[in-house]
């Protein structure tokens, strides 16, 4: 172990209180991501060029989709962890299920619950579902981003006890200095893969519907696997068979399912 580690920067989690009335970090995470990703969606699906002749929802038409999209996410991820995380907890104690301000959200669970919000609203307005879907994946990294900061702050989800240089000593985490992983996955979910997600919506990936989703799940899927080798698995569940961790597990159908809708929409003509 290192002779010495760097603090905690310690943040009050709550960030503005106003009487009884607290709005945490956490859920402006949330709401900063839908709102960059609102406007970014509603650029996205306004420029025609990226398009073509494949039909896609209008730009106005955005305003409902976020509100799909972030009931899915909100209701998915608090199911996903409750079934995933620690069901015999929840089994034992249902109402702690419904106390979100708790915590506990998978995004596997929200990225679910988020897929079932953009096919319903497909549906509703009789549009196919591939592009929306795309337009989904092109700005879901936005709000990784802002999750895995929102993560930092609170000290949860810290990694592995480490000695690299730039390791810390987390409040919930003991006396070991550990990986920021937090950050670590900040950096490869939102930076990174919003990165390579813009690059295929700029090189015409819209036009072949699909590949944009493809991209972002397999990518996700990559990314959450390299960043569950330096974070603590939960302490409920620790290592799985094999060394795995849950995170693990749950990422590797997402990386076969990417490949798959790539595949898939490389096969079909360009739109353009």
């Amino acid at each position: 172990m290192p002779l010495f580690a760097i603090p905690f920067p310690i943040v009050d989690p709550v960030a503005v209180a106003i009487g009884p009335l607290a709005i945490r970090w956490y859920a402006l995470a949330y709401i900063a991501g839908l709102l960059i990703g609102w406007w970014l969606a509603k650029r996205i699906a306004g420029a025609d060029a990226l398009w073509g002749p494949v039909r896609r929802p209008e730009p106005v038409a955005i305003d409902d989709l976020i509100m799909w999209v972030a009931f899915g996410v909100i209701l998915g991820g608090r199911l996903g962890y409750v079934l995933f995380y620690d069901p015999a907890h929840y089994l034992a104690e249902p109402v702690e299920a419904l106390k979100v301000w708790h915590g506990g959200m998978s995004f596997h669970g929200g990225f679910l619950g988020a897929a079932l919000g953009v096919a319903l609203f497909a549906r509703s307005r009789r549009l196919p579902a591939l592009p929306i879907f795309d337009i989904a994946c092109a700005v879901a990294p936005v709000g990784l981003f802002f999750g895995r900061i929102a993560n930092f702050i609170n000290g949860e989800l810290f990694g592995r006890a480490s000695d690299v240089p730039w390791a810390m000593v987390f409040p919930a985490g003991g006396s070991e200095p550990r990986h920021p992983s937090q950050l670590y996955q900040a950096a490869l979910e939102g930076l990174v893969l919003f990165v390579l997600v813009q690059i295929v919506v700029r090189g015409g990936g819209l036009k072949r519907p699909g590949l944009v989703s493809g991209v972002f799940v397999a990518g996700y899927g990559v990314a959450r696997i390299v960043g569950e080798r330096f974070r603590e698995p939960d302490a409920q569940i620790g290592f799985l068979a094999g060394g795995l961790t849950m995170g693990m597990l749950l990422s590797i159908p997402m990386v076969l399912i990417g490949l798959a809708l790539i595949g898939l929409a490389l096969r079909r003509r360009s739109a353009g």
